[in-house]
C-alpha cells in the first residue's frame, strides 16, 4: 500500500460508521482480556486494529502496491 494511502487510513479524524456484528461471548471476553495487555483502551479499538491490519494485508496481496 502506498505511503500516502496508508497515512490517510491512519488519520484519526476519518469519518466512522456504526456496524453491528454477532460475535460469540467467549471471543468478546478474550478480546476484553487481551486489549489492556496490548495497551488498548478497550476491546473495540483492538477489533478495529485487527480488521484494519488484515484488510491492509489482503489489499496488498490482491492489488499489489498500486495505491488502488
Amino acid at each position: 500500500m502506498k505511503t500516502e494511502v496508508l497515512k490517510k487510513r491512519l488519520h484519526k479524524s476519518r469519518p466512522m460508521t456504526t456496524v453491528t456484528i454477532r460475535i460469540p461471548e467467549d471471543v468478546i471476553e478474550d478480546l476484553k482480556r487481551v486489549a489492556p495487555l496490548l495497551r488498548f483502551s478497550s476491546y473495540q479499538p483492538l477489533v478495529r486494529t485487527y480488521i484494519g491490519q488484515q484488510l491492509r494485508d489482503d489489499l496488498e496481496r490482491l492489488e499489489g502496491d498500486t495505491g488502488y
